[in-house]
């Protein structure tokens, strides 16, 4: 029976060896900041050349996973790829997918309800002083195009800012790289013009409901509260997308 071609490209050997090295820090424990071997031991170590060794490293520190210093007490380190990073590299990953307002709440309406539920009687009130606080920035529906812009990205930060209350790194991170995915796009698309009352409205009215929940520790109401708020901000940002396409299509 004839062999099926591989599907994969070969990885070249530096990008394999960049893995090895990744999988033999994390088999030996090493944390952010720890010293690497030098140059000398890594050849020994892996069975590969100067070369291959060097090109490897330099991967791994554009990848932000080892720092490298130089001068007195320089050499290579244990780095940690921040969230900041982590969310511009999966950015640009998307940055030609052509991503619509409904693939990102098609994640948003699934994740945020349950987010909600997990914090209600949960957060300090210094957290809940925060959330009131971004939602304090919005307290009157924007005059002008440019207004609404910035209404739109302070809305979206009271959900990234809700993330980072869970103690699941994973559903803190997705829920704030779709907030900041969207505020993105509602950018660069311009889907803030024109002003849009009831968004405003809906939106601010729904995180105010649902502070008081979170407050109270009323889980259930949190999730409902929540479910509607997507729900409706969906609804009423695709018209905005489906206005800006039909402004695009008549000029």
């Amino acid at each position: 029976m004839p062999r099926k071609p591989d599907t994969e490209p070969k990885r070249r050997r530096p990008a394999r060896v960049a893995d090895q090295i990744k999988d033999w820090v994390v088999a030996q424990g090493l944390q952010r900041g720890d010293r690497l071997p030098g140059e000398a031991e890594m050849i020994s170590r892996f069975g590969m050349s100067k070369g291959t060794i060097r090109e490897a490293m330099r991967l791994l520190e554009g990848q932000g996973l080892i720092e490298t210093r130089t001068g007195p007490g320089g050499g290579s380190f244990v780095g940690e790829v921040s969230e900041e990073r982590a969310r511009s590299l999966l950015g640009n990953y998307f940055y030609f997918k052509d991503l619509t307002v409904a693939n990102i709440y098609d994640l948003r309406r699934v994740l945020e309800p349950e987010l909600a539920a997990q914090l209600a009687g949960t957060l300090s009130n210094e957290a809940l002083a925060e959330l009131e606080e971004l939602v304090s920035h919005y307290a009157a529906p924007a005059q002008s195009p440019e207004e609404e812009r910035k209404q739109h990205i302070e809305s979206l930060k009271f959900h990234a800012r809700l993330a980072r209350q869970s103690d699941n790194a994973l559903l803190s991170f997705l829920i704030g790289f779709m907030a900041q995915i969207l505020s993105d796009l509602t950018v660069y698309r311009k889907l803030y013009a024109p002003p849009n009352r009831e968004l405003w409205e809906s939106g601010r009215n729904h995180q105010i409901q649902l502070i008081a929940a979170l407050r109270e520790g009323r889980s259930e109401d949190a999730r409902q509260i929540m479910a509607t708020h997507m729900e409706t901000a969906q609804r009423l940002m695709e018209a905005q997308e489906a206005e800006v396409l039909k402004r695009f299509i008549a000029e």
